[in-house]
């Protein structure tokens, strides 16, 4: 006896059912033809029946399927096609097959699927148009996010054992002390630049000691903190974005919630009062290494000695010159940490939309940066912080 009780010399039998190999005749009607299918039209039966099929001419009154075994999905849809083709009745399908039928009807071809490419001008207003509707969408999610911000903060108001300090602290680190490298050399570089042009340009004037004025009044009231946002931006903007971005798509968002915490005060807040916090020192720290770099510049070019250069900042450069720098930084930095955190929470499908949400992330930081600036440079001239 061999194995499960069957004799040594027993053979295996095959039990599978076997199929036809599909093919077709064709039948003469009167002035028109008729094509019977016979055999098993599945996609291992097909052979070259679906080639043959492209190779006849109509007229073609009616495709016969009362002698087909057996079809599947591709079989249905090559006699669809064949039928819209020869515009011919299809006849004699069962009920199996008739629902095959019924379904691939609204299949098309690829090429007849393609759009049809449109005019030049059509296409640039619908992009313009998309573009509206998106940045429309995207305002008002911000103003929606704006509104989940002040509730949490509240929330962290009433309750401050829910505070995360140890979170906040790393993104000091994150946001501000790691930071200070790279915002001290551009400031500094920038500060170099200003002085540098516009010496250049008082000399036709024989005014260059103007160049004091020109460097400390726009280094405190507008570049120093402009800059830095622009910096804070898309370094620690574009972070805050990647690393929520990151979070979403492998659902660990959806597992904080799942075990009672709230995304908002765990992964947002942290972020935004680090932003807040930081960007006053950091914009009032790029404010002096601005200075000197144009008090280098000075000392190198003009001859002006540090201490003239220090004494005539203290004349020309009034105090709300520097309030007007550390007012505009807390609105930054919400605006930067708003948008990084925003951009973050809204990545869904795949990897690629982290890098696409990041971006956005570091565009909208700036345009903001930049119009609220301007609503600021409006608001301080119109009450007299000239």
């Amino acid at each position: 006896m061999g194995h499960f009780g069957l004799p040594r010399n027993a053979k295996w039998t095959s039990f599978a059912p076997t199929m036809t190999k599909a093919d077709f005749t064709e039948i003469s009607e009167g002035e028109s033809r008729a094509i019977v299918l016979t055999g098993s039209l599945s996609l291992s039966c097909l052979g070259d029946v679906p080639n043959r099929l492209d190779r006849v001419d109509g007229p073609v009154a009616r495709i016969d399927l009362s002698g087909a075994e057996h079809i599947d999905t591709v079989g249905a849809w090559i006699v669809r096609r064949t039928a819209e083709r020869l515009d011919a009745e299809v006849v004699g399908a069962n009920a199996d097959a008739g629902r095959l039928l019924d379904v691939v009807s609204g299949f098309e071809e690829p090429a007849s699927r393609a759009e049809k490419p449109q005019i030049a001008p059509l296409r640039i207003l619908a992009q313009v148009g998309d573009a509206v509707v998106t940045t429309g969408q995207t305002l008002y999610g911000l103003v929606g996010f704006l509104g989940a911000v002040l509730i949490s903060a509240w929330t962290l108001i009433r309750h401050p054992s829910r505070f995360r300090v140890n979170a906040v602290v790393q993104r000091f680190e994150v946001v501000g002390v790691a930071a200070l490298g790279i915002i001290g050399l551009m400031s500094f570089l920038i500060g170099v630049v200003i002085a540098q042009q516009g010496s250049v340009q008082l000399e036709q004037f024989g005014m260059e000691v103007l160049t004091i004025n020109l460097v400390g009044r726009l280094t405190f009231r507008e570049l120093g903190v402009l800059m830095t946002a622009i910096m804070v931006a898309g370094r620690s903007g574009s972070a805050f974005a990647a690393q929520l971005g990151t979070m979403q798509l492998n659902e660990e968002v959806d597992a904080m919630r799942t075990i009672g915490v709230a995304p908002m005060e765990a992964l947002v807040m942290p972020r935004i009062i680090a932003a807040v916090v930081m960007m006053p020192l950091l914009g009032f720290y790029a404010s002096i290494c601005s200075i000197i770099g144009g008090g280098f510049l000075c000392a190198i070019a003009l001859d002006i000695p540090p201490v003239t250069f220090v004494q005539r900042l203290r004349e020309v450069v009034p105090l709300t010159d520097i309030w007007i720098g550390l007012i505009k930084a807390p609105v930054f930095g919400l605006i930067i940490g708003m948008a990084g955190c925003f951009q973050g929470l809204q990545v869904r499908g795949n990897a690629e939309e982290v890098g696409l949400r990041t971006t956005a992330a570091v565009v909208q930081a700036i345009f903001l940066v930049i119009v609220i600036d301007s609503v600021f440079a409006v608001f301080f001239t119109w009450i007299g912080w000239k």
